[in-house]
């Protein structure tokens, strides 16, 4: 028996929030079943709970459960689970009401914004999951009743203004929803929430790591006719994460890696951890062996999988990741989120900012690790990922000690062997104070360099930096260990007098002596190359080759500034400085011609050539190269 319906308004609240939810707030109507299973899942829990508090509660804990059902003729959808259940006062409340302080300004902000993204953002902050289910029903009828009760209750509606209530006997313990599906055609259509393999691919997708069976009634026929009933368990129920360390063994965590990254390869690291205390949240991340072909794409997603209480919520959680670990795969699973949480919101929230820096520092850390016990293997994570974790000391001040001490890089130490700056530090001379560098395009092109001549000469040991990111990241950190960085290629360098902060030197006593012999000479090949450089001067980092060129302590490298306009930067060009060796024969017989012969046209040719061959030698690009050709030309026909 129950008693007679009684029909009830919404509140007004309430009605404007679920017409929003049916129209515009979710964008994929596949959400509904998620919400619901999620809600049933709380229910369980709940009751499980209850069962421990309450000794006197006498309710059947031996199998909770999930069960969903489907009717092909009515065109109804059911979630039903034997959890905790309602009575008729908790579903006025939960249902009906939405009982937090705020709605009415939330809806306000809702109407006065045009933006869909940020109308979402603002409802992500309720919890509205039930009417998600009216997306897809145009009726919906839930069956419940409360743990330690004897009644239940009936609650009907269509989801415009009115719900329907009543008492009922007879309902076990727990609760059902049952949706009526809409038979519209096109885009509120529903009809495909009644086959099979569609239940199927959204429990996998949203659900699978629910605590509870969520079963299904299948039928089946065979070659011959033969029809078998029989139930199925539509999702696996093993989260890996919940799981001690201890449980899991390397080949679960190897297939569950499989399952988020269709990466077949094998880990270079696992990291498991549980945070407890204000915020609880499970996190599982892996670090792949080698990286994806998109991994510098300009459309590479980045992030972990965020679920909330194991319900899967998004891809690609962003604010959980920096991108510069976009290689790092996993799951983070927290505890005291809302469902409907949504991105604009996790990028505010100070608690999920504090899970990012937490879940940082142990990649760092884990990384830190492997470089510390397994060389080899390091060497080959930093083969595939250096150059991301680069990108690092662009965007994370917080963390830049701890990238510069994973930071490996060739040098002039060993050919065959990249070094960390701390291993360079350890290696420095007696006295030395700067970890000295030097950027390129290639390896070849770099130790080649006229630069690195007196470096080499003198035994002082050059980074040798030939990632794209390099250029950028050194002018932003100027120091590691308290040892200032300092491009060979900037500013002046004595290496037998200490350097200031500016990098410029103390003016170099093997070039100092040389001054008064090219007083006459510098003056005028600064007039002569007056439109492509800002100075000519004597050079102490050459001992072999004639000229190189060198910028001021703080100038843009020609590699930087070409980066910028491949971008489509508008760079005004760098005039940089040209740097001559008093030394060579080449520019000691300049000066003694400039000398015999101030205006001589073939010493002012010589100039073009030597500023010319001295760009070459950097890699750099020639302003006109059938004129250096032509000209290189004929001075070697003459010496012959």
């Amino acid at each position: 028996m129950g008693s007679s319906v009684e029909t009830l308004e919404f509140q007004a609240e309430t009605r404007q929030l679920l017409q929003l939810v049916i129209h515009s707030i979710y964008s994929n109507k596949d959400i509904f079943l998620r919400e619901l299973i999620s809600n049933a899942s709380d229910a369980l829990d709940k009751l499980r709970l209850e069962s421990l508090i309450d000794s006197d509660l006498e309710v059947d804990t031996s199998d909770l459960h999930i069960a969903l059902a489907v009717d092909q003729d009515a065109r109804t959808l059911t979630v039903r689970d034997n959890g905790i259940g309602m009575s008729r006062d908790d579903i006025v409340e939960l249902i009906g009401t939405i009982a937090k302080s705020g709605t009415a300004a939330l809806l306000e902000k809702m109407k006065q914004t045009k933006d869909a993204g940020a109308a979402q953002s603002l409802i992500g902050q309720f919890g509205v999951g039930f009417y998600s289910a009216f997306m897809v029903a145009d009726k919906v009828t839930l069956r419940t009743r409360r743990a330690g009760t004897d009644s239940g209750t009936l609650w009907e509606s269509d989801g415009e203004g009115t719900y329907d209530i009543r008492s009922v006997d007879g309902l076990d313990v727990g609760t059902s929803v049952t949706l009526h599906l809409k038979t519209v055609d096109g885009e509120d259509g529903a009809a495909d929430y009644l086959a099979e393999w569609q239940i199927r691919r959204i429990v996998k997708q949203y659900s699978d790591f629910i605590r509870w069976p969520i079963r299904m009634a299948t039928v089946r026929s065979d070659a011959d006719g033969v029809t078998t009933h029989g139930v199925d368990t539509l999702n696996s129920m093993k989260a890996l994460w919940a799981r001690p360390r201890s449980e899991v063994t390397e080949a679960e965590y190897h297939e569950f890696y499989k399952q988020i990254s269709h990466d077949r390869l094998e880990l270079a690291e696992t990291i498991h951890m549980r945070a407890e205390g204000n915020f609880e949240y499970e996190a599982l991340l892996f670090i792949p062996s080698q990286a994806p072909f998109d991994l510098f794409s300009r459309d590479t997603k980045r992030g972990v999988q965020l679920y909330v209480k194991r319900v899967f919520i998004m891809d690609d959680c962003d604010a959980l990741m920096p991108n510069y670990l976009r290689f790092v795969k996993g799951v983070v699973d927290a505890h005291d989120l809302s469902l409907n949480i949504s991105r604009e919101i996790l990028q505010q929230d100070r608690q999920i900012r504090g899970v990012r820096r937490r879940l940082i520092k142990k990649v760092l850390g884990a990384v830190k690790d492997m470089q510390a016990n397994d060389a080899e293997r390091y060497a080959k994570f930093w083969a595939q990922f250096g150059r991301a974790l680069k990108e690092g000391l662009l965007e994370d001040t917080d963390n830049t000690e701890a990238l510069l001490e994973l930071v490996s890089a060739a040098s002039t130490h060993d050919p065959d062997q990249t070094t960390t700056l701390r291993e360079y530090v350890e290696r420095m001379k007696d006295g030395q104070d700067t970890i000295y560098y030097l950027t390129g395009e290639t390896r070849a092109m770099v130790e080649n360099s006229p630069h690195m001549e007196a470096f080499i000469a003198k035994g002082y040991e050059v980074l040798i930096l030939t990632d794209p990111v390099d250029e950028v990241w050194v002018d932003q950190v100027p120091a590691f260990d308290g040892r200032r960085l300092q491009s060979i290629a900037k500013g002046q360098v004595d290496l037998d007098a200490p350097a200031d902060e500016d990098g410029e030197g103390a003016g170099g006593s093997a070039k100092a002596e040389h001054e008064q012999d090219f007083a006459t000479l510098l003056p005028w090949l600064s007039t002569i190359l007056s439109e492509q450089v800002k100075q000519v001067r004597l050079s102490s980092r050459l001992t072999t080759s004639a000229a190189c060129i060198v910028g001021d302590a703080h100038d843009m490298t020609p590699t930087l500034e070409k980066m910028y306009r491949a971008m489509g930067e508008q760079m005004p060009p760098v005039k940089r400085i040209l740097e001559l060796n008093p030394t060579h024969p080449l520019i000691t017989a300049l000066r003694s011609a400039h000398e015999r012969n101030p205006d001589d046209p073939a010493s002012a040719e010589i100039v073009e050539l030597v500023y010319g061959g001295a760009l070459l030698a950097e890699g750099g690009d020639l302003p006109d190269p059938a004129r250096f050709t032509r000209l290189l030309t004929d001075h070697l026909a003459r010496g012959l």
